[in-house]
């Protein structure tokens, strides 16, 4: 190979190389991204504020969400929280940006009564597999007896997520 057709497949091969970058940024994220079935874990603890004594709460789950196209999902998990673990359900609302990064609002239900309402943000990643998040706002809804029956809490929870359940509809 001379000089000249070496520059020309170097040429080549980085126009190609480019343009399937932009073609892969262009995508970007959207509804479709969520669509399916995904099994996570949270980890992390919880503050519970001074008029509650300002314990840490070691808290741990792991369950699974259902996304569909329309901004909406629900899910079901067993959580610890300072060692009491039982079943909980779920159900909430998405956003997700273009950039791979939105938000998930939630109700996390026990028993049917709500025990609490949290606000995660997270970003999507290798390739439409993975999610991670943080939670930006967790409140505590029950047993408290108003005028107090929403509880502000300071969370420290991490979420891992990954697409795909078997038997489930997980097609992007």
């Amino acid at each position: 190979m001379n000089r000249y057709s070496f520059r020309i497949a170097c040429i080549v091969f980085l126009v190609i190389g480019l343009a399937g970058a932009a073609a892969a940024q262009g995508r970007g994220c959207s509804n479709d991204t969520l669509k399916g079935a995904w099994g996570y874990t949270e980890t992390g603890s919880v503050i519970l504020p001074a008029s509650l004594g300002g314990t840490v709460v070691t808290a741990a789950a792991v369950g699974r969400y259902d996304f569909d196209k329309a901004g909406n999902f629900e899910g079901e998990q067993y959580s610890s929280a300072n060692g009491v673990v039982g079943p909980d359900t779920k159900q909430g609302t998405y956003t997700i940006n273009r950039d791979c990064t939105g938000t998930l609002t939630l109700t996390a239900y026990r028993g049917g009564v709500a025990q609490r309402e949290s606000v995660w943000a997270f970003v999507i990643n290798d390739d439409g597999r993975e999610m991670r998040a943080i939670v930006t706002k967790m409140v505590a809804v029950t047993p408290y007896p108003p005028p107090n029956d929403r509880i502000s809490l300071m969370p420290i929870m991490t979420m891992t997520a990954t697409r795909g359940i078997p038997g489930r509809e997980h097609d992007k």
